[in-house]
């Protein structure tokens, strides 16, 4: 299996060491080098843990036939657009099972209208991985509440919507969250 683990680790700026210490449990900078390089067979429960180190759907970690790669022809930096040092790509976004979609209407905090949003669903023992993030929790009635998961208490989670000067909204006995993971915004 062709693993885009290197691809996507420096995509989010981390090194070895950093996804070694995000993992649970931790493991060492040499290990991942070596899942990296091939040098060591990736197994389904290594690709979930770095997955999960790296903040990603396991599934962007893998080539995978039916999903197109796009050459990058320029990295963005604070002094402008450069070739990258050494040939690499990009991956289309797969959705998975436990994604949910959000459309913007009307422009709310960072985002705009017109936007997409993608979110990965959690049950209520992932929660605390969503602190500090955005997210979409159900209500009663077939509605929802949006905005910055910014505590939790017991069975009781508090939201701060993104609309500005909007009050904190508190639920209780949420049956899932969405985390906002990716972010698709058309030109």
């Amino acid at each position: 299996m062709l693993t885009r683990i290197r691809d996507v680790r420096k995509a989010k700026g981390l090194t070895l060491a950093d996804v070694a210490a995000r993992c649970r449990p931790p493991t060492t900078a040499q290990t991942i080098g070596r899942l990296e390089t091939g040098t060591r067979t990736v197994s389904v429960d290594w690709l979930n843990r770095i997955a999960d180190a790296l903040e990603a759907d396991s599934s962007a970690l893998v080539t995978m036939d039916n999903r197109p790669d796009v050459p990058v022809a320029a990295v963005l930096g604070p002094l402008g657009a450069d070739a990258p040092m050494q040939a690499i790509s990009i991956t289309a976004p797969l959705p998975g099972p436990a994604m949910v979609g959000l459309i913007v209407e009307a422009s709310q905090g960072d985002y705009r209208s017109g936007d997409q949003l993608w979110a990965q669903r959690l049950e209520p023992s992932e929660f605390p991985r969503a602190i500090n993030r955005d997210v979409l929790a159900p209500r009663p009635g077939g509605r929802f509440a949006f905005g910055r998961l910014v505590a939790m208490d017991g069975g009781r989670i508090q939201i701060l919507p993104a609309a500005p000067g909007a009050r904190q909204i508190v639920l209780g006995d949420v049956p899932w969250l969405a985390m906002v993971s990716q972010l698709v915004r058309g030109l």
